[in-house]
């Protein structure tokens, strides 16, 4: 690195956090530039002593990503936030962090990397990127909740993105988002008074759950990275 660059984006790509949570690390006076309190603005070059609450960070110069089994009671949040923090079940060989959530009651495929480009151009909505999903809910899947689903939803102040749905037996069904809001799937079915009782991510993009199993990672082949890249362009 040469050229400055904005100290959230140093902290993403040191794998310490996303760009928004670097931003409130910041506002919360936790990461020092050359022993100074960073605010938003600052800018950092490869001579900047960057602290994050007193420990030196420094830019990976190896970068991972990791495809894992979350199971169902587990959390994507900081080892130190919750104790059902996927961080406090799993020991990853380095830091990493997850790339979209899943929620508690849910369980698939969670993809963790350090390499926070990566990570950020495969969270952002506008990019449109695969992420499917198996569900089993509480009722018959009926040709009028696939055709429902499938049109976009009102959910948080919005309409959800057109998406496939399709049965794939009596009370469950496959659907492919290409944005993910708060809990969106449940809040869907919730919409059609539908409660989903069953949430299994297994595919984002090109890399699938596969028969990795509950609670386990592995790391993407060189040939799942390339292809996963080459559609982010990173």
């Amino acid at each position: 690195m040469s050229d400055e660059i904005r100290l959230n984006k140093y902290l993403s790509e040191a794998g310490i956090c996303s760009r928004r949570q670097a931003d409130k690390l910041i506002e919360e006076g936790k990461i020092t530039v050359d022993g100074k309190i960073a605010d938003l603005g600052t800018k950092v070059t490869d001579t900047s002593k960057v602290c994050f609450e007193g420990k030196t960070v420094k830019l990976n110069t190896h970068t991972v990503i990791y495809a894992y089994n979350k199971p169902r009671g587990y959390v994507c949040t900081s080892k130190d936030a919750d104790k059902d923090s996927i961080f406090n079940y799993v020991e990853f060989p380095c830091k990493v962090n997850y790339v979209g959530r899943l929620d508690k009651d849910s369980q698939g495929l969670l993809l963790l990397t350090n390499d926070g480009n990566l990570a950020n151009d495969i969270q952002k909505s506008r990019n449109n990127h695969e992420k499917e999903y198996i569900v089993r809910i509480n009722k018959a899947v009926t040709d009028e909740f696939i055709e429902g689903m499938s049109k976009g939803v009102p959910i948080l102040d919005t309409v959800t993105k057109k998406c496939k749905v399709e049965r794939v037996g009596e009370r469950s069904f496959r659907i492919i988002l290409k944005q993910g809001l708060n809990r969106q799937i449940r809040r869907m079915c919730e919409y059609f008074d539908v409660r989903v009782s069953h949430l299994k991510r297994v595919r984002i993009m090109n890399v699938k759950l596969g028969d990795l199993k509950l609670g386990e990672y592995r790391e993407l082949s060189s040939e799942e990275e390339k292809i996963l890249r080459k559609n982010c362009g990173v």
